[in-house]
């Protein structure tokens, strides 16, 4: 089976060194990306992550300090990186709770640009929990009758989601083999920021989901208590959630003049 594709797609999976979204880093990264025409380019890279790898961590994916004492950093591989993805929706297996927040962190700690405003996100893991409750490893064996020998190598984990999915669509009539659909479909709640401190609510406004503001609109808090805007950019937040801070108060501010 082919995608049905308005656009290219990148299926993608990162190794880390841990799955903290603000203070992790990746240390292998691998790019499946499927054009329209179904042609197909993969991209993989070791990364050093100028951090140690815990050794817990290492006995889960294989990679070590030493593997990648050679390897380029993320910021020296970003700009390749973003110019893979720049014009693709993105899809991954648990890719919106994890890989796409932990990759917008990194591209933004290398001072490239990221957002979602122009892109989907397919989540195989979450039409995959829809439907059968089951692991990368397990949904490989039940939708492809095959091993997933390899799991996390992030090669092989991009291989195997995107085989999952073509094979979900042949499977299930109910999905559409339409990316737009997809992303809606494995979409959880609808957050304004990747890590789920920001939500909309039923009017499409963000709103805080955590603290003594939680369920309060943003404009309203930092309308009513300024410096609660100077504290959340000086705490250990995610420099995305930061970013849809930012805009925020800026299009408040002009707002306001206009």
């Amino acid at each position: 089976m082919q995608l049905n594709l308005n656009k290219p797609i990148c299926f993608f999976d990162l190794e880390t060194t841990g799955v903290n979204i603000s203070t992790d880093r990746i240390v292998e990264i691998s790019i499946l990306k499927v054009h329209p025409n179904g042609k197909e380019e993969t991209y993989t890279k070791l990364v050093n992550p100028s951090i140690p790898i815990p050794s817990e961590v290492t006995k889960v994916h294989g990679i070590s300090d030493a593997d990648v004492a050679d390897a380029p950093t993320f910021k020296e591989i970003s700009k390749e990186v973003y110019n893979i993805i720049k014009d693709s929706d993105l899809g991954g297996f648990n890719s919106n709770r994890f890989d796409i927040p932990l990759l917008a962190e990194e591209m933004l700690r290398a001072e490239v640009d990221f957002d979602m405003k122009n892109r989907l996100a397919v989540d195989v893991q979450t039409i995959f929990h829809k439907m059968e409750q089951r692991t990368l490893s397990a949904a490989y064996k039940f939708y492809c009758d095959k091993s997933l020998d390899d799991a996390h190598s992030a090669e092989a984990d991009t291989k195997a989601t995107y085989e999952v999915l073509k094979a979900q669509l042949e499977r299930y009539e109910e999905l559409e083999n339409d990316t737009r659909f997809l992303a809606e479909f494995s979409s959880r709640k609808k957050f304004a920021d990747f890590a789920g401190f920001l939500i909309f609510n039923k009017e499409g406004e963000e709103c805080f989901s955590f603290g003594k503001h939680k369920g309060k609109r943003v404009v309203d808090v930092m309308e009513q208590e300024p410096g609660y805007f100077g504290w959340l950019l000086n705490a250990d937040f995610p420099l995305y959630t930061k970013k849809v801070l930012t805009a925020i108060k800026l299009r408040q501010f002009n707002n306001k003049l206009g």
